[in-house]
């Protein structure tokens, strides 16, 4: 393999790294051998070649430098091709040996001759609901999951999110009208992987193993690459009825939501004695299973979770007899609420220190508007929150769309790319108390322009990388993961993420632009930076539209399902292609209007008018430039240029058939709640030539989808390799999307209707 570290460093002869030592030793010494073209040998003093050790095991190559407090790196490469690379985390270590090989500027090569030290930004760097790996896409097809932990690694993560389940559904109860057995797929709770005396037999023993093997085997490729792994669980989870008909003195706090739950679930009451025991021995147990397992992040209060008697429980304020006698203040609930979650955590923590003394376990905050300050004061001795932002409060987040100042709380999306000064002076104040928070930042598409691969926005993320290490964060998290990365060969955001974890003195132009030059060829970096730029500028103008700006574009099947003035005006039959994987039940109100989500009011009229505009003045145009001048390139270059224009080319045209349905599900919402909104004979012909509008565009931009599905040779979605479920599309789309052109062209002229009682239907 040639890079410029083989031409450089190629009077290298031999490696040593340390015998029986930490996994990544080996992995970052074979890989630097490969990178050189020679071999790595184990031993057990250093050699007088090249030696690779974590530092302080088993023998230290560098002293921890008494000046910084951060993770470090250090490399000297003599001319001669001897010295030393180590680094203080054992996943830099392995992001160090491929830094060297492709990632430093002209002056930093020269500095190795007489040894380079190196800060990294963040001591903690991970994926928070790593998409692919573990959570709701994990049925991704074409996706190596090895190859995946390689890249996070290289890229300066530190951390690996490792508990997914081995099935693509979870083996939860449920009621054949309902939807919310299928929550618990993502962030799967303890129970799943291990028993306790209590519970066992709960659930099949060849579920759980099935479930405790695959997460051993994420945490050992982790350890292999040396990313420490961890939990993102929804706890305290509910447990299967049939277990309070035999317990009815344990049952806690309800905990499913009501429009979408038609059967009631129940936590443990968490204070009983009975269920602390249970617990704990949870956490042992795994424990026992995976001993370096580092970290526990709890999400909670929604998708089959919650403390008790917590204010954003779905159903109120609730929860077991143990914890608040009758007339309570307001007060005086929210706070035996927040201490009781606060000793949950606790327990936790300490079961778990038993086995590793640095185990930390963080909290999503969001939930606990009304426990904030109590949830707050109970942090430290590794207990910690994590949150977009630390002026959250609930889930306000007081930032601003950077294009729309009217579209607020966007904190921790694609649009989120500063920090408030206030924000210094908080996690100051949260430090004094004893606790380092984890904030978490966007990577990808994931939580942003779901189900797309590949999309760049560099710069963006960039700047927000560098606004949270200007202001000191130490501990962060990207949310979704970097999805599919191995489809994704020419997208800038693990070099970005990695130049500001390990070089970030290096500007962002000279990021893009070395790695431009990589991948398209001196003649033609330019030409690949500037469209990155174009295409993120277009991005920058997308308004965010409520739900289907996130996960719910796939969740309530935006691309296949057809928007007609009256979505129920096709039959039963011909739409429960669509209708059978809605996260929804058969009398949600988005059945039949697009404004709206069980009991949300997603669109109102006026602003589904107002984004429609903005795609149409702002984003798309961006979009049309950024396609054209891709599709030009593509035609006109050769080799590695065209492979890399063309690539980008598919993605943007399908990050434009994406944009076109968000821009065409606000019309739809201002156009048929506009027409059914007024008595004016005129302003309702008005509306029905902007309805039919809207769908000559979606009919277009459907064809325009279908053709590229058909065509591309490129990965730019992501596909499932079991089929069709709620939360990924199959291969089956291009049949979607053919029914939903034939469904639109016979019922697009259906007068617009909405049955506003929908919800009382008896399903």
């Amino acid at each position: 393999m040639s890079t410029p570290l083989a031409h450089r460093f190629h009077a290298t002869r031999s490696i040593s790294f340390p015998a029986n030592s930490h996994p990544v030793n080996t992995t970052a010494a074979n890989t630097l051998a490969d990178l050189l073209g020679t071999t790595a040998s184990a031993t057990d003093e250093p050699g007088d070649g090249l030696n690779v050790s974590l530092a302080g095991a088993p023998w230290s190559l560098a002293d921890t430098p008494s000046d910084t407090d951060r993770p470090w790196l250090w490399a000297r490469i003599t001319s001669e091709g001897k010295g030393e690379i180590t680094a203080s985390e054992p996943a830099l270590l392995y992001a160090l040996v491929h830094l060297l090989a492709d990632g430093l500027t002209e002056a930093q090569y020269e500095q190795l001759e007489d040894g380079w030290l190196l800060e990294a930004s963040f001591s903690w760097n991970r994926i928070l609901f790593d998409s692919v790996l573990t959570q709701v896409a994990r049925t991704t097809r074409n996706f190596d999951p090895e190859a995946y932990i390689e890249h996070l690694a290289r890229s300066g993560f530190t951390h690996l999110e490792v508990n997914g389940l081995a099935s693509h559904t979870p083996h939860e109860p449920g009621v054949p009208s309902e939807y919310y057995n299928q929550f618990y797929t993502y962030c799967p709770g303890l129970m799943q992987f291990v028993d306790s005396k209590l519970t066992q037999g709960l659930y099949d023993i060849e579920y759980q193993e099935a479930n405790l093997q695959r997460l051993k085997k994420m945490a050992a490729l982790g350890h292999k690459y040396g990313l420490k792994p961890g939990l993102l669980c929804f706890e305290p989870r509910s447990l299967p009825e049939r277990f309070y008909q035999r317990y009815p003195t344990l049952r806690g706090a309800r905990i499913d939501h009501p429009f979408r739950s038609h059967m009631p679930r129940y936590t443990l009451a968490q204070d009983h004695p009975v269920a602390r025991e249970h617990y704990r021995e949870l956490m042992d147990n795994l424990m026992q299973e995976v001993p370096d397992l580092a970290y526990l992040s709890v999400w909670t209060n929604d998708s089959g979770a919650g403390f008790e008697h917590t204010g954003s429980l779905y159903v109120g304020r609730n929860g077991g007899p143990y914890m608040i006698r009758e007339w309570r203040s307001h007060e005086q609930i929210a706070q035996a609420a927040g201490t009781s979650a606060i000793r949950w955590l606790r327990l936790m923590r300490d079961t778990a220190a038993e086995t590793n003394p640095d185990f930390e376990v963080s909290l999503r905050v969001e939930p606990f508007k009304d426990e904030h300050d109590i949830i707050l004061a109970g942090m430290g001795d590794g207990l910690t929150v994590e949150a977009p932002s630390l002026m959250v409060r609930g889930y306000e987040v007081p930032y601003s769309h950077p294009r729309y100042e009217e579209q607020t709380s966007v904190g921790g999306t694609i649009m989120h790319t500063s920090m408030d000064e206030a924000e210094k002076d908080i996690l100051k104040d949260w430090r004094a108390k004893g606790f380092e928070p984890k904030i978490t930042y966007s990577a990808s598409s994931s939580f942003n322009m779901e189900p797309l691969l590949g999309i760049p926005f560099p710069r963006m993320l960039h700047k927000k990388l560098m606004a949270l290490r200007e202001m000191d964060a130490r501990q962060v998290s990207a949310f979704g993961g970097l999805l599919n990365t191995e489809k994704t060969p020419y997208w800038p955001h693990p070099e970005v993420i990695r130049a500001a974890q390990l070089t970030p003195e290096i500007s962002i132009d000279d990021v893009v632009h070395q790695l431009a030059t990589k991948w398209a060829g001196a003649d033609h970096a330019k030409e690949l930076v500037d469209l990155w730029d174009a295409t993120e500028e277009a991005v920058s103008y997308f308004p965010i539209v409520p739900l289907y700006s996130f996960f719910g574009f796939v969740w309530l099947r935006t691309w296949v399902r057809p928007l007609i003035p009256n979505l129920e005006a096709i039959p039963l039959e011909d739409r429960t292609y669509y209708e059978r994987y809605l996260v929804s039940t058969a009398n949600n109100p988005n059945i039949n209007d697009l404004g709206k989500d069980v009991l949300f009011d997603l669109i109102p009229q006026e602003d589904g008018r107002r984004m429609a505009g903005h795609f149409d003045n702002n984003a798309l145009p961006r979009l049309d430039a950024a396609l054209e001048r891709a599709t030009t390139l593509a035609e006109e270059t050769e080799g590695d240029a065209q492979a890399v224009f063309a690539d980008l080319r598919d993605r943007i045209r399908v990050l434009r058939c994406w944009t076109t349905t968000q821009r065409n599900t606000c019309a739809w919402v201002g156009g048929v709640h506009g027409y059914l909104n007024t008595d004016d004979e005129a302003e309702k012909a008005d509306q029905l030539a902007y309805i039919q509008d809207m769908i000559d565009r979606d009919l277009a931009n459907t064809h325009d989808l279908l053709d590229l599905w058909e065509t591309t040779d490129h990965e730019l979605i992501l596909v499932s390799d079991v089929g069709e479920t709620s939360f990924v599309y199959g291969d089956n789309l291009g049949d979607l999307l053919r029914r939903k052109i034939d469904l639109t062209e016979q019922y697009r002229n259906a007068e617009p209707y909405i049955d506003t009682d929908i919800m009382w239907r008896i399903t």
